[in-house]
């Protein structure tokens, strides 16, 4: 089965897509993308991965055509960070 594996920093973005056996894990898809060889600070004992946007276990199957995502770390608390005002007036 093919699954895409995506991580992102402010300067680059990957997404790589590999070829799995049926029943293999996040885990399994992050190892075989080669991602921690191109960014070794990645850290998953820390950082959150998840498929399609749900936070997930490494242990987690994945199916045929997930995107497996890797998270980085929040660097500012938001609830400190200021709200920007969406608000337009007409």
């Amino acid at each position: 089965m093919q699954v895409g594996i995506a991580y992102a920093e402010a300067n680059q973005q990957v997404w790589i897509k590999v070829e799995l056996d049926d029943g293999s894990a996040v885990q399994d898809a992050v190892d075989q993308s080669g991602v921690l060889d191109q960014f070794p600070h990645i850290d998953l004992t820390r950082q959150k991965v998840g498929i399609f946007g749900k936070i997930m276990p490494l242990d987690s199957k994945v199916n045929e055509g997930d995107r497996v995502e890797i998270y980085r770390e929040i660097t500012a608390a938001p609830e400190k960070v200021p709200r920007r005002n969406t608000a337009t007036n007409v």
